[in-house]
């Protein structure tokens, strides 16, 4: 059976051009469970932390993501578009593996990065699988190559519909550090896969390590 993998639907350039960023993670196929990876709680969709923004950093590669909640410790790959403009995702045969889209700016910097990954794969679970679970107040660590670990609150979650993906709230700048991490999402469908998204909205709140 063939895996699950976001894919992104080509977006407009002009739109790109505005926001320097890219367009909508989407899903070609998933792997049918039972019981399904948990959804977020509709009440977590609405944005909005009372912990005050982190000064922004300056560039660093990220290397590694962990989300201590729901027992994430995964190295970073680099993920950019393919040939037709669709946005790569990690290789499905390591579960346990995420993806930093490098168009978008490093974790940690002022602006919206982008981190995504599988929610399962043709064995099972897969790196993001319980990424519907987390709650607001919760937190990401990411590891960058400078040494420093940026931390983001998580304050807000959703399922978004694949065919009506709110581009410029997910991946337009609101002039703060913020992250969001993606993955499948919503209901499954042997012949069409994931229905959805999942999207974790989080801001940077604290440096770790910074010399």
């Amino acid at each position: 059976m063939p895996s699950a993998a976001p894919g992104a639907r080509r977006p407009s350039w002009s739109f790109l051009a505005v926001v320097l960023l890219i367009g909508v993670l989407l899903v070609h196929h998933g792997v049918s469970r039972a019981d399904g990876p948990p959804q977020p709680d509709p009440g977590a969709a609405r944005l909005g932390t009372t912990t005050p923004p982190a000064d922004p950093l300056p560039a660093s590669t990220p290397v590694r993501v962990r989300i201590p909640e729901i027992g994430v410790d995964a190295p970073l790959t680099r993920v950019g578009r393919d040939a037709e403009g669709w946005l790569d995702a990690p290789p499905p045969d390591d579960a346990n593996l995420a993806g930093w889209y490098t168009k978008a700016v490093t974790p940690g910097e002022r602006g919206t990065a982008v981190i995504d990954g599988h929610v399962d794969n043709a064995r099972g679970p897969a790196v993001f699988y319980g990424l519907g679970s987390l709650e607001k107040g919760e937190h990401i660590e990411v590891d960058r190559a400078d040494g420093s670990t940026a931390v983001f609150e998580v304050h807000g979650i959703d399922v978004v519909d694949k065919n009506d993906f709110p581009d410029r709230k997910v991946y337009g700048s609101t002039g703060l550090p913020e992250l969001r991490v993606i993955t499948c999402g919503g209901r499954y469908d042997k012949r069409t896969g994931y229905s959805g998204n999942v999207v974790l909205y989080g801001l940077l709140t604290e440096v770790r390590g910074r010399s």
